[in-house]
């Protein structure tokens, strides 16, 4: 019996709610209960993951709808209104069981889940200044001068040199690389469902409650804040200009508290090392773990983040990373427990074989 039909049985006579069987009222009395019915078993079928996806695209269309009005505004509105309109879509035909496969059913799935937190970016750098027009650059340098009593970008200064800087330009631009060599292979490619439930939660958590702080606590980051307090000038540099690249193209800006750069590095570090009795994460996690800790270094050496914006995002990735692995794991037990749909579904790459016609006789 698939989850399909333990979740949503045929409604037969000796089945019904009783509230249905006793009703002698006409049919039109009885279908509200059974809307009612499946309208429960529809929300009890939402996974915790997409409840935060959920909560996460409303909050960003609220945020947009109560901007004042403009182009941009209602641009930004109608762009993050259809990524909702497509989780929406997606998910209530799914979790209701009207949408099957194994193969599209859980592609879109991952497209309405994960791919709406990570398309949102790159509504970010229009949707930032109209939601919040103030930056708060001045107090998150002063915690770091006069609570932390520790700038880092000035103090790493000294040690600019044009090897220096194409080294952690490097690994700063090797966030993609890192991202990406996660992303795609566990939530694509993955058929250990459970290890995908924690990693997804997780990254889901750190990139929803970034994106949402960065409406919060704008600003532009030491680049820009202290330019007037270095004494030497980042020298141009292959990686370093294809950083600049990036970030000018298509980068927040205002993105920075807490430092996504550190963020979700230090998940995937957390995550290898928490798993790494698996393969690959017993031959890859000391390499995550040093790659990560270069791109940490390179949001400071390259000025783009605070102390602050750093501790920000190590405590949000440790946070992510103990809350995925406790939840994830609750959540299957109880799903099973209920005769609820799993989390994930392991998406079927290979076509069904075509049934072989009977010679005739």
């Amino acid at each position: 019996m698939s989850w399909q039909e333990r979740a949503f049985p045929p409604r037969s006579a000796t089945t019904r709610d009783e509230s249905v069987v006793r009703d002698s009222s006409p049919e039109g009395r009885i279908k509200p209960v059974m809307a009612r019915t499946r309208a429960g078993r529809l929300l009890r079928e939402f996974a915790v993951q997409e409840w935060i996806v959920l909560a996460y695209l409303i909050t960003l269309m609220l945020a947009v709808g109560l901007a004042p009005r403009s182009v941009v505004q209602s641009r930004c509105l109608a762009h993050v209104s259809g990524l909702l309109a497509f989780f929406i879509a997606v998910q209530v035909p799914l979790r209701g069981g009207l949408f099957k496969g194994n193969f599209l059913a859980p592609l879109f799935h991952r497209f309405a889940v994960y791919g709406t937190v990570q398309m949102s970016y790159f509504e970010l750098r229009e949707l930032l200044p109209i939601v919040n027009t103030t930056s708060l650059d001045a107090e998150l340098s002063l915690i770091d001068e006069r609570i932390l009593h520790f700038e880092p970008s000035l103090f790493l200064d000294r040690f600019v040199t044009p090897a220096t800087t194409e080294w952690f330009a490097f690994f700063y631009f090797g966030y993609f690389a890192l991202l990406a060599s996660h992303v795609f292979p566990m939530v694509f490619g993955s058929r250990r469902m459970a290890l995908l439930a924690e990693f997804a939660l997780g990254m889901i958590i750190v990139y929803a409650a970034a994106h949402t702080l960065y409406m919060l606590v704008p600003g532009y980051g030491p680049f820009q804040y202290l330019a007037h307090r270095y004494e030497h000038q980042l020298p141009s540099g292959v990686w370093l200009d294809t950083v600049f690249s990036a970030v000018n193209s298509g980068g927040a800006q205002k993105d920075i508290f807490p430092s996504l750069h550190t963020a979700g590095p230090v998940f995937l570090s957390l995550f290898s090392i928490r798993h790494r009795d698996k393969i690959p994460f017993k031959y890859t996690w000391p390499f995550v773990a040093f790659f990560s800790a270069n791109i940490v270094i390179a949001t400071m050496f390259l000025r783009w983040h605070y102390l602050i914006d750093v501790l920000a995002g190590i405590a949000l990735s440790s946070s992510a990373s103990v809350i995925a692995a406790r939840v994830s794991g609750w959540e299957i037990a109880y799903r099973e427990r209920q005769g609820l749909s799993p989390i994930w579904s392991a998406i079927s790459w290979r076509p069904r074989p075509m049934p072989l016609a009977r010679e005739s006789d």
